[in-house]
């Protein structure tokens, strides 16, 4: 003789103790995800909008002289050249490319 119970009704059985608990800790970690990718294209969408303008293709400098260092800052690049009067530090205006500024470098 073989005794067949019933299918037991899915929403009559108990839920599991710790199953509540998974459940949040899976919406949080959902929610916290979420919050990080829209954090991250935020800074990237911050970021390429203070970008600054561009540096020219080409920067002329004088006859006779080689680039030797460049730095840059927020509206002006520099460029250290190297000649045969010495070193020469010009400063460029970063929106036109013109020359700011010329400074020699005294040598010791």
């Amino acid at each position: 003789m073989v005794i067949v119970s019933p299918d037991p009704d899915p929403e009559a059985l108990p839920e599991p103790p710790g199953l509540r608990f998974l459940r949040l800790l899976v919406t949080v970690l959902t929610a916290v995800m979420i919050a990080g990718i829209l954090g991250i294209l935020g800074l990237i969408w911050v970021r390429y909008n203070n970008a600054q303008a561009p540096l020219p293709e080409v920067i002329s400098l004088p006859g006779g002289t080689t680039a030797t260092a460049y730095t840059q800052g927020a509206d002006w690049y520099a460029v250290v050249t190297q000649g045969a009067g010495g070193e020469t530090i010009l400063i460029f205006d970063r929106a036109t490319g013109r020359l700011r500024q010329t400074i020699g470098i005294a040598q010791p």
